[in-house]
């Protein structure tokens, strides 16, 4: 057990890999057993985490599909061990081509609604990422936004206030996923992406959403002065302490992509490449091989 003066950890529940949709038998499990056994992305060595509400200040998940981690009422089970619970929630537009894995976008904004009057939208942050441009089988020019006023406005009455996006990364092995099934991912300039946020950003105003981007140092760059987006913590140190109580260490993770624009708190991945791999299938995931 932690002593009093010890800072307790924020546990990401994960980066990886989509746990609360495909991997909660591991996860409660862990949880039962007070510890998760983590495997090292490189080396592939395994270490236990301790997993308990004395070491843990806050498990902040990371999915596309809370429904599986509702129906099963673990935010219930994991409130009632003494757990404090923190959501990044993707809901992206419709897309069978580019998130083939994803429920229906109706089915994930009524799980979003019901996560939010559960466990308070101020826990709650609704991540539209990543935005794709692509040429389509036929070539003609498309992109993934067709539906974000429509989530906006679900995740507006939800009560949430926090929308984190980012452009679509074109690793080698993305974009090579993209042409096995016809379609060509596409970089926009510079001035296009900041045009684009602006406008999204007018929306969410509308909405009572803030805009944040996620590793986007270029664009904040080029943002005009006084646009109201800033760069985004998805794992927000501050506001964890806010509405958890302190006792967490608010450094910056050296771990993740902060040259980029990362502002993360530190914390501690408790997924795994290997051993918990995502069936959705995201055109653009990097973390995935196939």
């Amino acid at each position: 057990m932690a002593s009093g003066t010890a800072k307790r950890q924020i546990l990401s529940v994960s980066r990886r890999s989509d746990i609360p949709a495909h991997h909660l038998d591991w996860f409660m499990a862990s949880v039962e057993h007070g510890e998760a056994l983590v495997e090292h992305p490189y080396t592939r060595t395994l270490q236990a985490i301790p997993l308990t509400p004395e070491t843990v200040h806050t498990l902040v998940f990371w999915t596309k599909d809370i429904g599986p981690f509702l129906k099963r009422n673990c935010d219930r089970i994991l409130r009632k061990k003494g757990f404090h619970l923190y959501f990044n929630v993707t809901v992206n537009s419709e897309s069978p081509t580019l998130e083939p894995g994803v429920p229906p976008l109706d089915e994930r904004l009524e799980s979003l609604g019901e996560l939010c009057r559960r466990v308070g939208s101020t826990a709650v942050t609704w991540r539209f990422d990543p935005i794709c441009h692509f040429l389509d089988t036929e070539g003609n020019p498309r992109d993934n936004l067709h539906d974000f006023s429509r989530i906006a406005q679900h995740a507006s009455d939800a009560g949430i206030k926090r929308c984190i996006t980012s452009f679509v990364d074109l690793y080698p092995k993305v974009v090579r996923r993209a042409r096995a099934v016809g379609i060509e991912l596409t970089e926009r300039p510079i001035h296009e992406k900041v045009a684009l946020v602006l406008r999204l950003n007018r929306q969410l105003q509308r909405f009572g959403i803030d805009l944040f981007t996620c590793c986007e140092n270029d664009l904040q760059a080029a943002l005009p002065f006084g646009s109201g987006i800033t760069p985004a913590a998805c794992i927000p140190g501050p506001l964890l302490a806010g509405l958890f109580g302190g006792g967490i260490s608010l450094a910056r993770d050296p771990g993740q992509r902060r040259d980029a624009g990362c502002r993360c708190t530190k914390s501690r991945d408790i997924g795994s490449y290997t051993r918990h791999p995502c069936p959705t299938n995201c055109l653009y995931c990097y973390a995935t091989r196939g």
